[in-house]
This record gives C-alpha cells, structure tokens and sequence, in this order.
C-alpha cells in the first residue's frame, strides 16, 4: 500500500499552509496513495503566542477544515492533518495541540490532542514553556486507517515509550508521529528515537515533520521518515519542502512480530517495593 509524507515549512498564513497541503493531497491522489500524512502544526505555526492567539479558535470555527475534508473527499483519500492549535473544550484561555483524521469520505474518522507538553529550561538559557498555553490531552486514540490500525501520536510523545507501548498492546500495527523537532534535538535523537518505537512495537511509524527556516524565527530539522517494524527506514526526505512516497507491505507486521514476539512475552512489571 502507497503512502504520501509531506514535508513542510508552515508559518502564521494559514490560508497559503491550506493552499500547501491541499495540493499536496491532490499530488498524493495522482501518486497512487492512499493516505496522505502532514506534519505538527500544519495549518499554523507561530512562536509568538500573542500573535498566534488571534489565529486560534476553536475546532468548530477553524474553517481550515472544511477545505482539507473537501480535498480528502474530491481525492478518495484517507488524510492525517498532523495538528494544529485549537481552542480548548475544557478551557477558553488554554489550547490544545490536536490531530485530526479525515477518512476517503471527507469524515472525521479520528481526534488526538498530545498528551506530553515540552517544558524545559535550557543551558542556553531558553526556556520553553508549553503548558502555559496549552493543555495535555488526556487519553491515548487509536483509529482506523488503510494501514490497520494505528495510534495517533505528536512530536514531544515520542519520547515516552508507554504511550506507544500501550497502543501497540491495543492492537496499533502502525503510528503517525507529526512533528516539529528543532535542529539541535533532531540531529541528536530523532533518528534513533523512531527507529526505538518502531523496534519495539514492531511497528510502522510514519513521522511527518516541518524543515527549514520558519517566518517566526525557529528553525526545524526536516527528515521525514517512515520506518518499517523492523526498525529499517524506508524513507527518509531530508531538508526541504515537498512529498515523498512509500510503499509498505503490510504483512511485515505478522512477520516481524513471529520472529521476535516481543508483544506476547511482554509481561507487566509490578512497581518497586
């Protein structure tokens, strides 16, 4: 089965980031995919909080959506948005980083909104603050796809093996992992820490991600990858804008998980006394 990745360099022009990824699922349609797969904060990505404020509303007034479920039903394709910011249900003044996924129908199959929040103060002396605009979803989604089915994770979720432990138990054959990772923190991990969560949930992972250099300053890694249950990368897009493709045997999955059964000699380890 054929996928598209789209690798992207969104800034706070969310009407030219829809015009992206809308072409972007029409190219994906003529490649022969059959799901189209966009990276963290597609629709917006802004650092400056009070400008971005202005942007955000909520998911019933983000009218972004209406014209990706148009383009996923005019193509016959399944799309993941990666995320974007939208208005909190459990608070006005707090966001939530939240994914969507449209089926072929232009339905909304599936939502997410990430669990870990990026709070750290650096040597550098930058300090990230995430949870003071945003709030932490508070369940893990798994939902249906071309792929079987597959756990919906973003970016900063990579880092907790649990989650994708706890997906792959429930039945997760594959995981959209969108992100926005910094060069710094993408040079360093981002290989190694997808290639660890495909490993051992002898899964697909799927990670779109933003590259380059963004209108509000930051600047992404790129390398989008997708990567087999054997921890074997099949695409790896580099630095740069655009869609790569890949075909995935979905029968990798029974085979990699009968040679090493990871998923049925995993035992719960009870906590330390």
């Amino acid at each position: 089965m054929r996928i598209a990745v789209h690798q992207m360099n969104s800034a706070f022009d969310i009407q030219q980031n829809v015009m992206v990824m809308i072409a972007g699922i029409r190219e994906a349609k003529a490649g022969g995919a059959a799901a189209y797969f966009a990276p963290e904060m597609s629709l917006l990505l802004d650092r400056d909080r009070v400008r971005a404020k202005t942007l955000i509303t909520t998911e019933a007034n983000t009218t972004a959506l209406l014209a990706i479920a148009e383009a996923a039903s005019q193509a016959g394709i399944w799309v993941h948005i990666g995320s974007f910011p939208v208005v909190s249900e459990r608070a006005a003044d707090r966001f939530f980083n939240r994914t969507i996924v449209f089926d072929s129908s232009g339905h909304i199959q599936s939502r997410y909104d990430k669990m870990h929040l990026f709070d750290v103060d650096l040597a550098t002396g930058e300090s990230w603050r995430e949870s003071a605009a945003y709030l932490g979803g508070d369940r893990p989604v798994m939902t249906a796809s071309p792929l079987g089915p597959m756990g919906l994770t973003i970016c900063y979720d990579l880092r907790f093996s649990e989650l994708f432990s706890t997906l792959a138990r429930s039945g997760a054959v594959a995981f959209a992992v969108p992100a926005a990772f910094t060069v710094p923190t993408g040079a360093a991990h981002w290989h190694v820490l997808l290639r660890a969560r495909a490993i051992e949930s002898a899964a697909f992972v799927i990670a779109a991600a933003q590259s380059g250099k963004h209108a509000d300053g930051r600047e992404t890694y790129g390398h989008s990858l997708v990567v087999d249950p054997w921890g074997e990368v099949l695409l790896d897009m580099g630095e740069g804008e655009g869609l790569g493709f890949v075909d995935l045997d979905l029968d990798r999955v029974q085979a990699v998980r009968a040679q090493i059964p990871v998923h049925l000699n995993r035992r719960d380890i009870p906590p330390l006394l």
